[in-house]
Parts: structure tokens; C-alpha cells; sequence
């Protein structure tokens, strides 16, 4: 199961210097707006200590990591949703995404050109939320144009789609995001279609220079430095400890954006462990066993019996599957079983 999440902001914020250093790619990174056309799409791992205490006690051969995809999309400026800027090219790769990760520049340098002539976080934010607001005005209206003449012909999810894009078209207008909007779930069944840009969840990186307790952030803002993170990623794993510890860094701020980016997109992980390989696999929070075994192979949610599960840690304290069995650890689940995250899993499948 693949996810992706969009790298936005204003040109010269530093969007490809941080995708670069989380993809160790080299996408172009240019004092220049629109240096960045086609989007570059980078899969990295998502960091877990899980997988390889699951991996060591079971011998594995082969250790898979769970991922997410990030791309790095061009710099976005005040009239994209008109064209500006090759904005309208730039807005349907927006669209493509499950996520959005908006790095936001705080830091000031007289040598980087800022689009607008100054440093101002909450005007940056407000240019590119209006730019995909605007976007969406237009995605909104054209649907209900069309949603008129569906109801006529008597669809009832038309109906209900009307209802919803007219909350939409309201909230939009009033310059609120089409996410703050309270929907049924069958409204949001059918507005999902049309991926909005503004009801996709986001996250705020604020590109700093400075230590992030100098600043004030909102619980949804990830601090991050990222002329050092991409420093970082340039040394080899011994360098690249050696530097943080005299930084002071005990977490990459790379790593705390991927899994702050998977917590983003409400995903969980579960694990599959044994001596061939021990893998993490990601699915959506509320997923059942059937549909996880689904992820694995398309025929194991078709012939699903059950599913033989162990919390990672109860698996390590048992010391492996045989203790586990013996302890009465390894619970048998059936169809309507929720997975839950760090699960290990067995699934028992008709061939």
C-alpha cells in the first residue's frame, strides 16, 4: 500500500534541500524561483526500532522497513491558482498526493532571495493556503454545476454531494480550509473524489537556523534546521553521529518528519517475522485482519480463516513463536479483528 506526501512552499524556502537530504537525491536546489518543474519523487524508510529487535531475535535474513513516499513539488506564488508560475501544472501534482508537508522559512540570510522581499512565517502561510483555497473555489464550482444536472436525473449521491460541496463552497469563501468542515460520512465518501487540495492533511515544517525552542510553534509545526539535516545525510553513519553529538541532536529531524508524516496520514504498522525476512507493513488505523492480510498478497484477504497475533514486544519477551504458543500469548483472531500498531502477525489463508 503506497502513500505519498507533497513537499509545498514558496520558492527559495528550502523544499528541495530538505527532500534532497531525506531522498540523499539530488534535485535541483537553485536561488532561483521555478527551479524545480516536474515533481521528484523520493521513497524513504520510516524509522522504527521494532523491525530490527524483530529481526534479531527471529534470525532474519532480510529486513524490510516501512515507507513513504515524499515528492518535491515546485515552488508555489501568489496567483498559481490563475496560472502564475506554471501554477496550475504545479496544483495538479498537489492533487496527486495523500499529504501535505508545507516548509515554511524562518530563517533569515541576505544571499537567499525571498519571493515577497521579506521573512514573514504567517504571510508565506496565508499566500500559499489562499493559492490552494482558490483552487479549490474552482474545483467546488465547476462540480456543482454539474451535480445540478445529476440530481435532475435522479441520483441520491448527487443529492448528497450537493449538500456537502455547498458547506465546501461556504467555508472556502469565508477563507476557512475545506477541512475544517463537519461531514457526514457518506458527504465525505463523495467529496473525496474530487481531491481537494485544502481537505488533505498538512503539516507545517518551519525551516530554522536557530534551536526550535527560540520560537513559538503550533502543535502542528515540526521544527527543523534543514541546512544541517542536509549536512547530515552528506556523512557516513559514524561522521553523521559523531556531528550530532556535538550538536546535540539525539534524533534527526528527518526521521521526526517521517514519522510525523505517517502519523499525519493516520497509518499504523504491522509486522510479519520470521526467518526469512521480518517486514513492516502499513495500513491505515481500523483496518481488519482480512483486509491486512490483503496488503500482503491481493488472494490472502479472498481466502482469509484467521490470524494469529502477538504484540512485537510480548513476542520478544516470550523469546520467540514456540514460547509464545506455550505461554498462550499468540491470540487466534477472525474476520472482524481491528489490527493494532506493532501487532505481529500470522495469517492462516485458504490456497
Amino acid at each position: 500500500m503506497s502513500f505519498s506526501v507533497g513537499i509545498v512552499g514558496l520558492p527559495n524556502v528550502g523544499k528541495s534541500t530538505l527532500f534532497n537530504a531525506l531522498t540523499k537525491q539530488q534535485a535541483q536546489a537553485s536561488n532561483f524561483p521555478f527551479t524545480t518543474i516536474d515533481p521528484n519523487v523520493g521513497v524513504i524508510a520510516v524509522p522504527d526500532e521494532r523491525i530490527a529487535k524483530l529481526a534479531a531475535q527471529e534470525k532474519s535474513a532480510k529486513l524490510v522497513p516501512t515507507t513513504i513516499e515524499f515528492v518535491d513539488i515546485a515552488g508555489l506564488v501568489k496567483g498559481a491558482a490563475e496560472g502564475a508560475g506554471l501554477g496550475n501544472k504545479f496544483l495538479s501534482h498537489i492533487r496527486e498526493v495523500d499529504a501535505i508537508v508545507q516548509v515554511v522559512r524562518f530563517f533569515e540570510n541576505k544571499d537567499i532571495i525571498h519571493v515577497d522581499g521579506s521573512v514573514d512565517p504567517g504571510r508565506d502561510i496565508e499566500v500559499i493556503n489562499m493559492e490552494l483555497m482558490l483552487a479549490d473555489l474552482s474545483t467546488v464550482g465547476k462540480r456543482l454545476e454539474s451535480v445540478t444536472k445529476e440530481i435532475k436525473g435522479g441520483s441520491k449521491d448527487a443529492v448528497i454531494l450537493k449538500t456537502a460541496l455547498e458547506k465546501i463552497k461556504l467555508a472556502l469563501e469565508a477563507g476557512s480550509l475545506a477541512r475544517t468542515v463537519s461531514l457526514t460520512d457518506d458527504e465525505l465518501k463523495l467529496v473525496k473524489q474530487l481531491s481537494l487540495l485544502t481537505m488533505k492533511p498538512t503539516l507545517y515544517v518551519a525551516n530554522i537556523a536557530l534551536q526550535p525552542t527560540t520560537y513559538n510553534l503550533q502543535p502542528n509545526f515540526l521544527a527543523i534546521d534543514v541546512k544541517i539535516e542536509s549536512e547530515l545525510a552528506e556523512l557516513a553513519d559514524q561522521e553523521r553521529a559523531e556531528y550530532m553529538h556535538e550538536l546535540g541532536i539525539s534524533e534527526s529531524g528527518l526521521d521526526r518528519l517521517a514519522r510525523a508524516s505517517y502519523k499525519l496520514l493516520n497509518l499504523i504498522t504491522f509486522f510479519t517475522a520470521g526467518p526469512i525476512e521480518t517486514k513492516a507493513w502499513t495500513i491505515p488505523a481500523g483496518t481488519r485482519a482480512p483486509q491486512a492480510a490483503g496488503v500482503i498478497h491481493t488472494d490472502f484477504e479472498k481466502g482469509f480463516i484467521r490470524a494469529e497475533i502477538i504484540q512485537w514486544d510480548k513476542l520478544l519477551e516470550a523469546g520467540g513463536y514456540p514460547q509464545a504458543r506455550d505461554k498462550g500469548w499468540l491470540r487466534v483472531e477472525g474476520k472482524e479483528y481491528i489490527m493494532n500498531d506493532g501487532d505481529v502477525a500470522h495469517f492462516r489463508v485458504n490456497a
